[in-house]
């Protein structure tokens, strides 16, 4: 459908793209980075798609749906500059990285090797399914702050041993913002043979996303996120010479004989597809409105606010602003304390939405800067903040 295309690409004021969202105007809306937020174009599209379902749903599930999937994953596909072959849709990122780690043929003593910084819910996966296969699940710490690239990859390859079977981490991580050298891990790895799993979570519409050049084997991406796509779109991507032992988490009608990696992920028996088909309305949606600088002028926003902040809380950043850590979110290093319940009464009692997270014994508040949001809106969360620290 793209009903956004006929917008201009004129670049978007905040003012201008929050009367096109659905969030509740009176919240400072901090927290884009756990679920998104869907401009108002592309949850019509969204529901457009769910009514034709619902009027002939015989003739859209078995005449339609397919072809339109097929539409949907090719526009992607050429967003992310992937094969369409190597591409299908999913409801989010743990749920294509579940059927990776349900697929991927493990033996006794072979190693995952990962990171200290993962995602919580793809560490319970892969240890449970490590245990089931009598593999191991190694866990390599990284040192925070960052200091640099060169860091990340040195002491994530002092993991590395001739038992593992592959590297799993985050493109950016969840509690700490941060994004990690997965290009040059790739590469690495791929000259010693080890498969590659990337969680790309926070990265689609967030940062540039180029599948071929980043080169890794598997990767895993929400668009309901950053790409501003409704809840449950999401996409895995898997390389060629990696389709055969992939499956899927539903066994139906993709497992036809001919069979591919496509059919047996796409064709998963009766489901609300509307989401998935919604996708190249947000991809449109964000090309018309000037997304690629509107995410420097978030970067911008962001980074003056950790300058700020970190020097009236006396805190260390957990890395610096010159080596590509982040983009349009980040974490500011709260003082030491009991900061519980501290979440919770910036938003009752002061409208603002923002997340706490912690890695080791730091806590950290941290912000998504999205297009919709204001230096008003940054100030209020600050000087809600300093009063909630009784600074």
């Amino acid at each position: 459908m793209t009903t956004a295309s006929t917008q201009s690409h004129a670049i978007a004021s905040p003012d201008e793209l929050r009367k096109q969202l659905l969030l509740d105007p009176d919240v400072a809306f901090l927290n884009h980075g756990s679920f998104g937020a869907t401009p108002e174009p592309v949850f019509e599209a969204y529901q457009s798609w769910q009514r034709e379902l619902e009027r002939q749903p015989v003739r859209f599930v078995q005449r339609r749906q397919e072809e339109l999937l097929d539409e949907a994953r090719g526009h992607l596909a050429r967003y992310l500059n992937a094969g369409e072959s190597d591409l299908t849709f999913v409801t989010n990122a743990t749920s294509g990285l579940n059927v990776i780690a349900r697929s991927l043929p493990m033996q006794p003593g072979e190693e995952i090797l990962t990171t200290n910084l993962e995602y919580g819910a793809l560490d319970y996966t892969w240890v449970h399914l490590c245990r089931k296969a009598g593999a191991r699940y190694v866990s390599q710490e990284i040192s925070v702050p960052f200091t640099s690239p060169e860091q990340v990859v040195e002491e994530l390859w002092a993991g590395v041993t001739e038992r593992t079977r592959a590297i799993f981490l985050c493109h950016m991580t969840s509690a700490t913002a941060a994004i990690l050298p997965v290009e040059a891990i790739c590469a690495r790895a791929r000259e010693a043979g080890i498969l590659t799993i990337i969680d790309g979570a926070h990265v689609p519409g967030h940062l540039p996303l180029d599948l071929e050049a980043l080169g890794a084997d598997i990767y895993a991406g929400n668009l309901h996120k950053w790409l501003c796509a409704p809840k449950g779109a999401a996409f895995l991507h898997v390389r060629p010479e990696h389709h055969d032992w992939v499956e899927s988490l539903t066994i139906s009608w993709g497992w036809r004989e001919g069979h591919t990696f496509v059919t047996r992920n796409q064709q998963q028996g009766t489901r609300d597809v509307s989401a998935f088909l919604a996708v190249p309305d947000a991809i449109v949606f964000q090309e018309a409105h000037g997304w690629e600088s509107i995410r420097e002028r978030c970067h911008e926003m962001l980074r003056s606010l950790r300058e700020r902040m970190h020097a009236r809380l006396g805190t260390t950043p957990l890395y610096d602003d010159d080596q590509g850590w982040y983009r349009q979110m980040a974490v500011i290093t709260l003082p030491d304390g009991d900061h519980s319940g501290l979440q919770d009464r910036l938003l009752f009692d002061h409208n603002v939405e923002v997340p706490l997270t912690g890695h080791g014994d730091m806590t950290f508040v941290r912000v998504s800067v999205q297009g919709y949001t204001s230096e008003a809106e940054l100030e209020r969360f600050e000087k809600a903040l300093y009063v909630e620290l009784g600074m």
